[in-house]
């Protein structure tokens, strides 16, 4: 074979287009049936997903061999299998689901009040009432029911079966009202946040890698039925690699809504899946339910970088060099220079005084670096930029 050759197809392998998605290949991962065979903890199967005993579940885990059964098997189930489980029953007692959605409903109310808070990555504005880092807002309100709330073994095993010990939980309470729009098909958090354009930067093994760095899950604050909206979930299309490019394309997105399935959830069930899975929460067609869920994004511990870097100072001091550097240095040298040192990703950050600007994911340091050399900037008024950014990322 000739080394041209060679060479494409070393980089179709390594770089994976938009038009690299075929609908052809994505069937026959998202086509495949569960069987519950292959989970003997699991209750049932239900439209191609497990469902789990939530009772069952917690009294097998009580022993240390039990224990590292269930958590390999929902590891699997999230990697290999329909990549979405429910734990029915996961809080036997709603009471404390029920504490906790009256500190929602206080913070949507000042939300309202004060006109703050909600928007959506993957929902028209106004559909939805968000309340952006609930983990937070919820333990400064009331702490001990905090602790009731997140104490709960089955967040903390599913959380554990996918990114091991150590993760990082976040959370963001979703309340969609009668009449509610569904979102856009979606990934999740990396990848899933981008363009297409930024995609297709990253190399095929950092796509792999994007799923194992999440998990995502909801707790179900009211009972769901179908005419609620709850999830629409397409049972394992995280196995398709290029997925999160194949949702730009219009093919993709029309076998979802012809194929996607929806199960009904009652207060205190939990759902947990890949992120990598297409989904999207559905229209409330209901005429008088509020339907609430606590969003859960847990991160792996792995997920930061090994030392402390005071990135703002260093940007501040950067800049007179650059400005200084105009003539020697060329364009590209330049945005090299910056992007080792200006924080290059949006996140994390206060997505009430941050929101996303003209897509998923808001302003970075970096980006504010180039706007600010093209413009002409005085230092001063760079360091205050800065500072401002930095401040609206605060909690």
């Amino acid at each position: 074979m000739k080394t041209d050759n060679l060479q494409k197809l070393r980089a179709d392998r390594i770089w994976l287009t938009e038009d690299s998605c075929d609908i052809d290949d994505f069937r026959a991962q998202a086509e495949r049936t569960t069987s519950l065979a292959d989970y003997p903890n699991a209750a049932s199967v239900e439209k191609n997903v497990l469902i789990y005993d939530s009772r069952k579940v917690r009294a097998s885990i009580a022993e240390v061999d039990g224990k590292r059964t269930i958590l390999a098997e929902i590891c699997e189930a999230f990697a290999d299998g329909p990549g979405v489980v429910v734990f029915a029953g996961a809080y036997e007692d709603t009471d404390v689901i029920d504490r906790a959605s009256a500190i929602f409903e206080n913070i949507i109310a000042e939300q309202h009040r004060s006109s703050t808070g909600g928007g959506d990555h993957f929902a028209k504005a106004g559909a939805n009432d968000r309340i952006w880092n609930s983990l937070e807002k919820h333990c400064l309100a009331d702490p001990e029911n905090f602790a009731e709330y997140y104490g709960n073994p089955i967040i903390a095993l599913a959380s554990q079966a996918w990114l091991g010990p150590s993760y990082q939980m976040t959370a963001q309470v979703n309340r969609v009202n009668p009449g509610g729009a569904a979102q856009s098909a979606h990934r999740d958090y990396h990848l899933g946040f981008q363009s297409s354009e930024v995609i297709q930067q990253f190399p095929a093994h950092v796509h792999k890698l994007s799923p194992v760095l999440t998990l995502q899950g909801a707790v179900a604050h009211c009972d769901m039925p179908l005419e609620s909206g709850p999830t629409l979930f397409l049972p394992h299309s995280q196995a398709y690699v290029p997925g999160y490019l194949a949702l730009k394309r219009p093919e993709f997105r029309a076998y979802f809504d012809e194929n996607h399935v929806q199960l009904p959830l009652r207060k205190g069930d939990v759902v947990f899946f890949n992120p990598a899975l297409f989904h999207a929460a559905g229209t409330n067609r209901s005429a008088d339910i509020k339907r609430v869920a606590n969003l859960l994004q847990v991160s792996s511990a792995f997920g930061r970088a090994m030392e402390t870097v005071d990135r703002q100072r260093m940007s501040a001091t950067l800049f007179p060099a650059l400005k200084k550097l105009k003539n020697k240095l060329s364009p590209s040298e330049t945005v090299n220079a910056i992007a080792a040192c200006a924080e290059g990703y949006s996140f994390p950050t206060n997505l009430d005084r941050d929101p996303p600007v003209g897509g998923m994911a808001p302003k970075t340091q970096a980006q504010l670096m180039s706007e600010a050399l093209a413009a002409g900037w005085s230092h001063a008024a760079f360091e205050q930029a800065l500072s401002d950014l930095a401040e609206k990322k605060l909690s």
